[in-house]
């Protein structure tokens, strides 16, 4: 394929996805909610494929959630949960990261050197709805590429399994970091990869459009006071906003 069929098909599938995105709400989870959906469609997704042992609850939860630095989203599309991720965000002033218990020295490095990163986690799907909508990791990790604008860290990483590790090259482009290694009760390895923000950020908000969003959005995302509430994206917004911006200066 052409570099100009290919930028043709990134233009379309940017303009499919800021369409569904109409659909889509995202709502954060409370920590006061200790039966959540979300911790639910966790467990169901992990269990559909043997990466965990069974209980009673049918709940995956961990301490993790309850920390200060982590914010949890469910993805819903057309008012039904069909995703979710959890984010932490590491500093000097609040560590707490989920990778860093598998990379405490290569993760731990970052903050000593004074930077920060933002850690995804959890990221899980409902079966069906992975079917239905082949672009559900880009909606879902929309909000991973917001955190990344909020906060504005030095990394985004991604603690992910091997199969999955052409996708973070190609989107975000993630360089690795660490081999494999395991992490709390989940059976599968998964390897570090990062993406320095000040260079990823702009070239993704520019090949993909959908993941960008108004700074009103991503504060009512990381806000902790919105705990609980429905967000709408913002990105066809934020296209404009940028497209008037750029008119202006031109």
């Amino acid at each position: 394929m052409s570099a100009a069929s290919q930028a043709s098909a990134t233009s379309r599938f940017a303009l499919t996805l800021i369409d569904l995105l109409d659909r889509v709400q995202y709502r954060r989870v409370s920590v006061e909610e200790q039966f959540d959906a979300v911790y639910r469609l966790r467990y169901e997704a992990y269990r559909r494929e043997e990466f965990i042992p069974i209980n009673s609850q049918q709940l995956t939860r961990d301490s993790y959630d309850d920390a200060s630095n982590c914010h949890c989203f469910g993805v819903y599309i057309d008012d039904q949960l069909v995703s979710s991720i959890r984010l932490h965000i590491a500093t000097e002033a609040n560590p707490t990261s989920p990778s860093a218990a598998i990379w405490p020295d290569v993760l731990g490095d970052i903050i000593r050197k004074g930077g920060s990163y933002i850690d995804p986690s959890r990221f899980t799907a409902d079966h069906d709805a992975s079917l239905a909508f082949p672009a559900l990791p880009y909606l879902t990790l929309r909000t991973a590429v917001m955190a990344c604008a909020h906060f504005n860290a030095t990394y985004c990483i991604s603690s992910v399994r091997p199969e999955h590790v052409a996708f973070y090259r190609r989107v975000f482009g993630s360089e690795q970091l660490a081999g494999e290694g395991y992490w709390g009760e989940l059976t599968f390895p998964v390897c570090l990869y990062a993406s320095y923000i000040p260079v990823m950020l702009p070239r993704v908000l520019h090949r993909y459009p959908f993941f960008d969003s108004t700074e009103e959005e991503r504060k009512a995302m990381f806000d902790t006071r919105s705990q609980g509430g429905i967000v709408m994206p913002t990105a066809r917004i934020a296209q404009r906003l940028r497209q008037l911006d750029a008119r202006e200066t031109a």
